[in-house]
């Protein structure tokens, strides 16, 4: 009655997460030693996958994001079941003692860092866990989310503990993943400066630079 009742709720009909699966340990510890199985190596640009380069990375991203994402890894011969960042989300925010009103909202923020480390060669060798436990950190952070009047400090060692990472490791992933937003932001910015400015100066170009010379003043 429980999973009825939840999609009775006027929005996409889902099931809720079962909480015996996110509390149990041995869920996220077998997603955790799946991922070594799908790391890329330090060489694998160089000895796989020739024509891909690493500054490549986000320009692939993109059109994978695209209509024909199954096509390309098929080309690619990459795996369609591998551990991802985000399959890592639930099962780190149920041990973390966050508000429930809260939740979500770091949920949304956290995935909006994994796409953009999707589109980044950068994290390229980082395990999808590490991924995730930064993006987490990252959104709590950028949200001043209070997490039982935790510290910054205190905060990533929390989440170092829940995944195994390491806490140094861990935290410089999380500021690689800031500094890719802060990047993200100001391309952005600039963007739409440089579209303004297009657009001022074209509308300038169709306007008349002076008044037209009446027909009387001309001498022939």
């Amino acid at each position: 009655m429980e999973l009825l009742c939840m999609e009775a709720v006027p929005r996409v009909p889902r099931a809720g997460r079962d909480p015996e699966l996110l509390g149990d340990r041995r869920v996220l510890q077998n997603l955790l030693s799946q991922e070594e199985r799908y790391s890329p190596g330090v060489f694998y640009f160089h000895c796989l996958q020739r024509e891909i380069k690493p500054y490549m990375r986000k320009m692939l991203a993109f059109w994978m994001l695209e209509d024909w994402e199954v096509l390309v890894l098929e080309k690619l011969k990459w795996d369609l079941v591998s551990v991802i960042a985000n399959d890592f989300l639930a099962h780190i925010l149920y041990h973390l003692p966050l508000p429930k009103d809260k939740m979500e909202l770091v949920k949304k923020h956290a995935q909006t860092f994994i796409a953009l480390c999707a589109t980044d060669y950068t994290f390229a060798m980082y395990p999808p866990s590490m991924i995730a436990t930064g993006s987490i950190g990252a959104a709590i952070h950028g949200l001043m989310v209070s997490v039982n009047d935790f510290t910054g400090e205190a905060i990533t060692e929390l989440l170092a503990s829940i995944t195994g990472t390491e806490v140094d490791c861990l935290k410089a992933c999380q500021e690689q993943i800031e500094a890719a937003l802060a990047e993200s932001l100001k391309q952005v910015s600039q963007s739409q400066k440089e579209y303004s400015a297009a657009k001022t100066a074209a509308y300038s170009a169709s306007q008349p630079t002076s008044t037209p010379t009446d027909v009387t003043d001309v001498n022939l």
